[in-house]
């Protein structure tokens, strides 16, 4: 099974690709090209650099074709408030009466640092499919704590997988 991605994740993989090829490829064969017209490569640090970043890209370019090959592709199908993918929902820790607002979104663009919880993280199960109003148990290793989820929206801002 491969990675869980929306159509807006699949786009954003193809633009990314497209870039790579596109962009980078040609600029890093010109910087190979320029640094082999400097004589002596096994001295040139140029050389190696651009051939290393020329792998780089070629690696990654393999690495998100794989992805979109193999992505099962995930639609959002629940209710405006319900807690569902790229939705804003803040949540209050119960025992801490500490609130916290994030991002509901698939694991490709999870980031716990951002506020981003992917689906399949502990929070993540536990809120998916909850409403205004109810409270979750999100289980941990060492027991876990409820949530009680405050507000459910919808939200279309654009976060980036990844940058070239």
């Amino acid at each position: 099974m491969g990675e869980k991605l929306t159509k807006d994740d699949i786009r954003k993989i193809e633009e990314e690709i497209e870039h790579r090829k596109l962009v980078l490829r040609p600029q890093i064969t010109k910087e190979i090209a320029a640094a082999a017209a400097m004589g002596d490569r096994s001295e040139n640090f140029e050389y190696y650099a651009a051939k290393k970043a020329n792998g780089e890209n070629n690696s990654r370019i393999e690495y998100l074709e794989h992805m979109l090959k193999t992505a099962v592709v995930m639609e959002d199908h629940s209710d405006e408030d319900e807690v569902g993918l790229n939705k804003l929902v803040e949540v209050c820790n119960t025992a801490r009466d500490k609130t916290d607002t994030y991002k509901i979104v698939t694991p490709i663009r999870g980031d716990s640092l951002k506020k981003r919880i992917s689906i399949e993280s502990p929070i993540g199960k536990a809120l998916f499919g909850h409403r205004k109003g109810d409270i979750v148990h999100v289980s941990t290793p060492s027991g876990g704590f409820d949530l009680k989820v405050i507000s459910v929206k919808k939200d279309d801002s654009n976060d980036d997988i990844r940058a070239y």
